[in-house]
Protein backbone atom coordinates (compact mmCIF):
# COMPACT_ATOMS: atom_id res chain seq x y z
CA UNK A 1 0.00 0.00 0.00
CA UNK A 2 3.10 2.36 -0.05
CA UNK A 3 1.78 3.93 -3.60
CA UNK A 4 -1.14 4.91 -1.50
CA UNK A 5 -1.21 8.44 0.33
CA UNK A 6 -2.56 10.96 2.66
CA UNK A 7 -3.77 14.04 1.04
CA UNK A 8 -5.65 16.82 3.23
CA UNK A 9 -8.20 17.17 5.79
CA UNK A 10 -11.36 19.41 4.73
CA UNK A 11 -12.66 21.85 7.29
CA UNK A 12 -15.66 24.30 7.23
CA UNK A 13 -15.58 27.77 8.27
CA UNK A 14 -17.52 30.68 8.68
CA UNK A 15 -14.68 33.47 9.07
CA UNK A 16 -12.63 33.58 6.01
CA UNK A 17 -10.70 36.55 6.77
CA UNK A 18 -9.38 35.75 10.25
CA UNK A 19 -8.74 32.17 9.13
CA UNK A 20 -6.87 33.15 6.21
CA UNK A 21 -5.30 35.35 8.97
CA UNK A 22 -4.23 31.97 11.54
CA UNK A 23 -2.88 30.22 8.57
CA UNK A 24 -0.80 32.66 6.39
CA UNK A 25 0.35 34.48 9.82
CA UNK A 26 0.09 31.84 12.71
CA UNK A 27 1.07 28.65 11.15
CA UNK A 28 2.95 30.19 8.65
CA UNK A 29 1.28 27.79 6.13
CA UNK A 30 0.98 29.26 2.22
CA UNK A 31 -2.05 29.06 0.21
CA UNK A 32 -1.89 26.70 -3.23
CA UNK A 33 -5.02 27.06 -4.49
CA UNK A 34 -8.32 29.09 -4.28
CA UNK A 35 -11.51 28.37 -6.32
CA UNK A 36 -15.09 29.91 -6.14
CA UNK A 37 -18.37 28.16 -6.98
CA UNK A 38 -21.88 29.16 -7.90
CA UNK A 39 -23.24 26.09 -6.59
CA UNK A 40 -22.81 22.56 -4.26
CA UNK A 41 -19.99 20.34 -4.92
CA UNK A 42 -21.06 17.21 -6.39
CA UNK A 43 -18.70 15.38 -3.77
CA UNK A 44 -19.96 17.56 -1.28
CA UNK A 45 -16.75 18.61 -0.28
CA UNK A 46 -18.22 21.75 1.49
CA UNK A 47 -21.27 19.49 3.11
CA UNK A 48 -25.08 19.24 2.15
CA UNK A 49 -25.51 22.83 0.93
CA UNK A 50 -25.97 23.78 -2.36
CA UNK A 51 -25.30 27.58 -2.56
CA UNK A 52 -21.97 29.13 -3.61
CA UNK A 53 -19.10 28.24 -1.85
CA UNK A 54 -15.55 28.47 -2.39
CA UNK A 55 -12.29 26.55 -1.50
CA UNK A 56 -8.95 26.74 -0.41
CA UNK A 57 -5.77 24.82 0.10
CA UNK A 58 -3.08 25.56 2.41
CA UNK A 59 -0.08 24.39 3.32
CA UNK A 60 3.22 24.26 3.88
CA UNK A 61 4.32 22.87 0.13
CA UNK A 62 3.07 21.52 -2.99
CA UNK A 63 0.37 19.03 -2.79
CA UNK A 64 2.27 16.07 -4.55
CA UNK A 65 4.58 15.86 -1.12
CA UNK A 66 2.80 17.47 2.03
CA UNK A 67 -0.48 16.53 3.52
CA UNK A 68 -2.53 20.37 3.75
CA UNK A 69 -5.82 21.63 4.95
CA UNK A 70 -8.90 22.35 2.57
CA UNK A 71 -10.68 24.91 3.70
CA UNK A 72 -14.10 25.31 2.71
CA UNK A 73 -16.50 28.30 3.08
CA UNK A 74 -20.45 28.66 2.43
CA UNK A 75 -21.56 32.04 1.79
CA UNK A 76 -24.12 33.07 4.35
CA UNK A 77 -23.27 30.58 6.71
CA UNK A 78 -21.11 32.13 10.06
CA UNK A 79 -20.36 28.75 12.23
CA UNK A 80 -20.56 25.29 12.50
CA UNK A 81 -20.87 23.38 16.00
CA UNK A 82 -18.29 21.08 16.89
CA UNK A 83 -18.99 17.69 17.85
CA UNK A 84 -16.54 15.32 19.42
CA UNK A 85 -14.98 14.06 16.17
CA UNK A 86 -12.12 15.78 15.45
CA UNK A 87 -9.30 15.93 18.42
CA UNK A 88 -6.58 17.83 16.51
CA UNK A 89 -3.53 17.88 13.78
CA UNK A 90 0.12 17.99 14.99
CA UNK A 91 2.73 20.14 13.25
CA UNK A 92 6.10 20.12 14.35
CA UNK A 93 7.30 24.03 13.92
CA UNK A 94 9.00 26.43 15.58
CA UNK A 95 8.44 29.22 13.64
CA UNK A 96 4.46 28.93 14.45
CA UNK A 97 5.34 28.99 17.91
CA UNK A 98 6.94 32.11 17.80
CA UNK A 99 4.73 33.45 15.35
CA UNK A 100 1.59 32.44 18.38
CA UNK A 101 3.48 34.29 20.85
CA UNK A 102 4.32 37.53 18.48
CA UNK A 103 1.14 37.60 17.51
CA UNK A 104 -0.60 36.72 20.87
CA UNK A 105 -2.82 33.80 19.49
CA UNK A 106 -4.59 32.15 21.98
CA UNK A 107 -2.64 29.13 23.84
CA UNK A 108 -1.97 26.86 26.38
CA UNK A 109 1.50 25.75 26.89
CA UNK A 110 2.61 22.27 28.13
CA UNK A 111 6.30 21.07 28.14
CA UNK A 112 7.06 23.37 25.51
CA UNK A 113 4.36 22.08 23.16
CA UNK A 114 1.44 24.61 22.13
CA UNK A 115 -2.32 24.11 21.76
CA UNK A 116 -4.06 26.28 19.96
CA UNK A 117 -7.45 26.85 17.81
CA UNK A 118 -8.33 27.57 14.52
CA UNK A 119 -11.20 30.12 14.13
CA UNK A 120 -13.99 27.52 14.15
CA UNK A 121 -12.76 25.87 17.15
CA UNK A 122 -10.63 23.28 15.13
CA UNK A 123 -7.83 22.19 17.25
CA UNK A 124 -3.50 22.16 16.59
CA UNK A 125 -1.20 20.73 18.47
CA UNK A 126 2.36 22.66 17.78
CA UNK A 127 5.81 20.71 18.61
CA UNK A 128 8.65 23.45 19.28
CA UNK A 129 10.52 21.32 16.77
CA UNK A 130 11.13 21.39 13.44
CA UNK A 131 11.64 18.30 11.41
CA UNK A 132 12.71 17.02 8.12
CA UNK A 133 9.78 16.56 5.24
CA UNK A 134 6.29 17.86 5.80
CA UNK A 135 5.96 19.86 9.60
CA UNK A 136 1.91 18.50 9.19
CA UNK A 137 2.55 15.14 10.87
CA UNK A 138 -0.36 13.62 11.96
CA UNK A 139 -4.85 14.00 12.25
CA UNK A 140 -6.37 12.80 15.33
CA UNK A 141 -9.67 11.63 15.29
CA UNK A 142 -12.06 10.38 17.75
CA UNK A 143 -13.47 6.53 17.65
CA UNK A 144 -16.07 4.60 19.60
CA UNK A 145 -14.11 0.52 19.73
CA UNK A 146 -10.57 0.71 18.93
CA UNK A 147 -10.47 -2.87 17.88
CA UNK A 148 -13.40 -2.02 15.01
CA UNK A 149 -11.62 0.78 13.95
CA UNK A 150 -7.92 -1.22 13.89
CA UNK A 151 -9.70 -4.04 11.71
CA UNK A 152 -11.11 -1.19 9.24
CA UNK A 153 -8.30 0.86 8.79
CA UNK A 154 -5.72 -1.25 8.92
CA UNK A 155 -7.23 -4.57 7.68
CA UNK A 156 -10.02 -3.08 4.80
CA UNK A 157 -7.98 -0.04 3.94
CA UNK A 158 -4.38 -1.69 4.49
CA UNK A 159 -2.59 1.23 6.24
CA UNK A 160 0.39 0.23 8.57
CA UNK A 161 0.41 0.27 12.17
CA UNK A 162 3.15 2.49 13.73
CA UNK A 163 2.30 2.89 17.41
CA UNK A 164 -0.50 1.50 19.37
CA UNK A 165 -1.65 1.88 23.25
CA UNK A 166 -4.47 0.81 25.38
CA UNK A 167 -7.17 3.75 23.73
CA UNK A 168 -5.22 4.68 20.97
CA UNK A 169 -3.55 3.26 17.10
CA UNK A 170 -1.12 5.76 15.25
CA UNK A 171 -1.36 4.62 11.21
CA UNK A 172 -0.02 5.69 7.96
CA UNK A 173 1.03 4.92 4.56
CA UNK A 174 4.30 5.17 4.95
CA UNK A 175 7.05 6.60 6.92
CA UNK A 176 7.59 10.20 5.21
CA UNK A 177 3.79 10.91 5.24
CA UNK A 178 1.23 12.28 7.66
CA UNK A 179 0.18 9.65 10.31
CA UNK A 180 -3.64 8.92 11.17
CA UNK A 181 -3.89 8.52 15.18
CA UNK A 182 -7.58 7.19 16.27
CA UNK A 183 -8.46 7.76 19.97
CA UNK A 184 -10.71 5.61 21.47
CA UNK A 185 -13.35 7.74 23.41
CA UNK A 186 -15.39 4.90 24.85
CA UNK A 187 -18.90 6.27 23.83
CA UNK A 188 -20.73 7.14 20.73
CA UNK A 189 -18.43 9.71 18.08
CA UNK A 190 -20.74 13.05 17.11
CA UNK A 191 -20.30 14.75 13.85
CA UNK A 192 -22.63 17.38 14.51
CA UNK A 193 -22.35 19.94 12.01
CA UNK A 194 -18.63 21.12 11.48
CA UNK A 195 -17.87 17.17 10.56
CA UNK A 196 -14.48 17.08 8.00
CA UNK A 197 -13.61 14.70 5.73
CA UNK A 198 -10.21 12.84 5.56
CA UNK A 199 -8.64 12.41 1.76
CA UNK A 200 -6.19 10.10 0.38
CA UNK A 201 -4.86 9.18 -2.94
CA UNK A 202 -4.02 5.62 -4.54
CA UNK A 203 -3.68 4.81 -8.01
CA UNK A 204 -6.48 4.94 -10.23
CA UNK A 205 -6.93 1.42 -10.63
CA UNK A 206 -7.26 0.39 -7.23
CA UNK A 207 -10.48 2.39 -7.03
CA UNK A 208 -12.24 -0.62 -7.93
CA UNK A 209 -11.21 -2.67 -5.47
CA UNK A 210 -11.38 -0.43 -2.62
CA UNK A 211 -15.14 0.13 -3.28
CA UNK A 212 -15.89 -3.61 -4.05
CA UNK A 213 -14.06 -4.21 -0.14
CA UNK A 214 -16.84 -1.77 0.97
CA UNK A 215 -19.57 -3.68 -0.56
CA UNK A 216 -18.45 -7.36 0.41
CA UNK A 217 -17.44 -6.27 4.27
CA UNK A 218 -21.10 -4.15 4.65
CA UNK A 219 -19.43 -0.82 5.32
CA UNK A 220 -20.73 2.08 4.16
CA UNK A 221 -20.19 4.13 0.74
CA UNK A 222 -21.12 7.86 0.93
CA UNK A 223 -20.37 7.83 -2.74
CA UNK A 224 -19.79 5.23 -5.52
CA UNK A 225 -16.94 5.57 -8.09
CA UNK A 226 -17.28 8.28 -10.07
CA UNK A 227 -15.69 11.53 -12.09
CA UNK A 228 -15.98 14.34 -10.93
CA UNK A 229 -14.79 17.14 -13.54
CA UNK A 230 -13.33 20.72 -12.47
CA UNK A 231 -13.79 23.40 -15.27
CA UNK A 232 -10.20 23.64 -16.92
CA UNK A 233 -8.84 20.97 -15.26
CA UNK A 234 -8.37 17.07 -14.70
CA UNK A 235 -11.15 15.27 -14.15
CA UNK A 236 -10.66 12.67 -11.20
CA UNK A 237 -11.95 9.49 -9.99
CA UNK A 238 -13.36 9.04 -6.38
CA UNK A 239 -14.65 7.31 -4.32
CA UNK A 240 -16.57 8.48 -0.51
CA UNK A 241 -16.27 6.02 2.23
CA UNK A 242 -17.76 6.43 5.86
CA UNK A 243 -15.93 3.86 8.87
CA UNK A 244 -17.64 2.74 11.23
CA UNK A 245 -17.64 5.46 13.29
CA UNK A 246 -18.82 8.23 10.88
CA UNK A 247 -15.52 9.43 9.22
CA UNK A 248 -16.15 10.60 6.08
CA UNK A 249 -12.93 9.41 3.71
CA UNK A 250 -12.45 10.53 -0.06
CA UNK A 251 -10.11 8.03 -1.98
CA UNK A 252 -9.24 9.73 -5.35
CA UNK A 253 -7.25 8.53 -8.32
CA UNK A 254 -3.81 9.50 -7.71
CA UNK A 255 -2.60 10.31 -11.68
CA UNK A 256 -5.04 12.41 -12.18
CA UNK A 257 -5.18 14.34 -8.89
CA UNK A 258 -1.42 15.17 -9.26
CA UNK A 259 -2.41 17.38 -12.24
CA UNK A 260 -5.42 18.74 -10.29
CA UNK A 261 -3.66 19.61 -7.49
CA UNK A 262 -0.57 21.49 -9.15
CA UNK A 263 0.65 24.93 -7.36
CA UNK A 264 -1.48 28.00 -8.50
CA UNK A 265 0.95 30.58 -8.30
CA UNK A 266 -2.11 32.97 -8.19
CA UNK A 267 -3.84 31.46 -5.30
CA UNK A 268 -3.14 34.20 -2.66
CA UNK A 269 -4.56 36.60 -5.08
CA UNK A 270 -7.04 35.06 -5.78
CA UNK A 271 -8.19 34.60 -2.33
CA UNK A 272 -7.94 38.48 -1.37
CA UNK A 273 -10.05 39.07 -4.36
CA UNK A 274 -12.47 36.87 -2.86
CA UNK A 275 -12.24 38.40 0.28
CA UNK A 276 -12.89 41.76 -0.38
CA UNK A 277 -15.52 41.19 -3.03
CA UNK A 278 -17.24 39.25 -0.07
CA UNK A 279 -19.69 41.61 1.84
CA UNK A 280 -21.97 39.09 3.51
CA UNK A 281 -20.07 40.52 7.20
CA UNK A 282 -20.98 43.86 6.69
CA UNK A 283 -24.31 43.34 4.83
CA UNK A 284 -25.70 41.27 7.69
CA UNK A 285 -24.15 43.87 10.33
CA UNK A 286 -26.50 46.71 8.50
CA UNK A 287 -29.61 44.53 9.23
CA UNK A 288 -28.09 43.90 12.80
CA UNK A 289 -28.03 40.19 12.34
CA UNK A 290 -25.40 37.41 12.70
CA UNK A 291 -24.67 34.90 9.88
CA UNK A 292 -26.34 31.64 9.98
CA UNK A 293 -25.41 29.10 12.21
CA UNK A 294 -25.04 25.46 10.82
Amino acid sequence: MTSRRALHFVFKVGDRNLTAKFYRDILGMKFLRHEEFEEGCKASCNGPYDGKWSKSMVGYGAEDDHFVVELTYNYGLGSYKLGTDFRGLTVHSKQAIENVKAGKWPATEEGGVYTVEAPGGYRYVLHPENSAGDPVKMVSLACSDLKRSIAYWNGLLGMKIYDQKENSVTLGYSDSQCKLELFDIKGPVDHAKAFGRIAFACPREELPSIEKAMKESGNTIIMPLVSLDTPGKATVEVVILADPDGHEICFVGDEAFRELSQVDPAADELLDKALAADKSDEWFAQKGQAKQEA
